[in-house]
């Protein structure tokens, strides 16, 4: 059984800084990349990034790009996504994915102005 588990979302006030956490379990395959999404209410599912596993190599969804950064924990398999300086717009809910088409329940984040 493959498990996500999206964690650290919360409800902040525009400027504020969150840290959310995404944690693999039960991968039957050696992560390559993990990357991380989000869905603003009523929008489809946008990039946000991806962090290469090998060498912690990132790459960012222009909206996100000088505010936002991923990192890793490889041995216990947990992403990380740093937000800094969040913006209304930021208000989704954020998921991981280590690609195959899986993903967790996600984390809402919520950022008031």
């Amino acid at each position: 059984q493959v498990q996500l588990v999206e964690s650290g979302g919360g409800l902040v006030q525009a400027g504020d800084s969150l840290r959310l956490s995404c944690a693999a379990s039960g991968l039957t395959f050696d992560i390559d990349t993990m990357s991380w999404f989000r869905q603003p209410p009523g929008k489809e599912r946008e990039f946000v990034g991806r962090i290469w596993w090998s060498d912690g190599s990132t790459v960012y969804g222009d909206s996100v790009k000088g505010r936002f950064s991923i990192s890793r924990d490889s041995a216990k398999n947990t992403a990380y996504l740093q937000m800094k300086s969040l913006r209304p717009e930021d208000t989704a809910v954020y998921y991981c994915t280590p690609g195959a088409d899986y993903w967790g329940q996600g984390t809402q984040v919520t950022v008031s102005s």
